[in-house]
């Protein structure tokens, strides 16, 4: 966290065009109907004043006034608290730990398979593929029996997961066809929602286009 002595009067966001954590933090801002304006960060040459608010220079970076903030479970929770409607979490105290411990295993056990996935080599590409199948499959059921991951309502937890789920076919994903339309059906009601199609940027619709084509044909 950073103290910024210059405000802003807008937020602004640090955000990789096809960054999945970014992509994360924009769903919640986009559910919230947060004005925000965006910094489009690449992965070489990032610009001077995000190391000067963030000391890792990571994205995304979040500016409200004289706040910097950084990692986007960090980010998406603040967000929830200083916008509280539509609230994205549990009201009570025990709900609101589990899904914090969700999101918290995800960061934990996907982010390493999903950073091998863009950036590892070819046999560590297939093997994050296929751990990650695996964990898709485990929450099969979870997809099944509710229309969100923790019930009826949307939560910062499918505001995690359905950045990944946008990323399958780039990642050349693909489950049995049973557990795929359990997923598909869910990934969609979330794919169709306002919010999500407003945090989309270009990159991120292109990408997936090519991809389903490609794995279509």
């Amino acid at each position: 966290m950073a103290i910024i002595t210059n405000k802003r009067s807008v937020m602004t966001l640090y955000s990789g065009a096809t960054d999945l954590h970014s992509h994360r933090v924009r769903i919640v801002l986009a559910e919230k109907g947060v004005p925000y304006e965006v910094i489009n960060v690449e992965a070489r040459g990032k610009p001077e004043d995000l190391l000067e608010l963030n000391p890792y220079g990571s994205i995304p970076t979040l500016v409200d006034r004289e706040l910097a903030l950084y990692e986007s479970s960090i980010i998406t929770e603040y967000l929830d608290e200083r916008f509280p409607h539509p609230p994205l979490m549990p009201v009570y105290p025990v709900a609101r730990a589990k899904a914090r411990l969700i999101i918290h295993r995800f960061d934990r056990e996907w982010s390493p398979l999903i950073r091998k996935l863009e950036t590892g080599k070819m046999a560590d590409t297939r093997t994050a593929a296929k751990e990650l199948s695996g964990y898709l499959s485990q929450l099969v059921p979870i997809f099944q029996s509710s229309a969100y991951f923790l019930g009826d309502e949307f939560t910062l937890v499918d505001c995690c997961i359905a950045p990944v789920l946008w990323r399958l076919p780039i990642w050349g994903i693909a489950l049995s066809p049973v557990e795929m339309k359990t997923i598909n059906k869910y990934a969609e009601r979330v794919f169709q929602r306002d919010s999500f199609q407003a945090s989309l940027t270009e990159l991120e619709q292109e990408q997936r286009k090519l991809a389903s084509e490609d794995m279509a044909s």
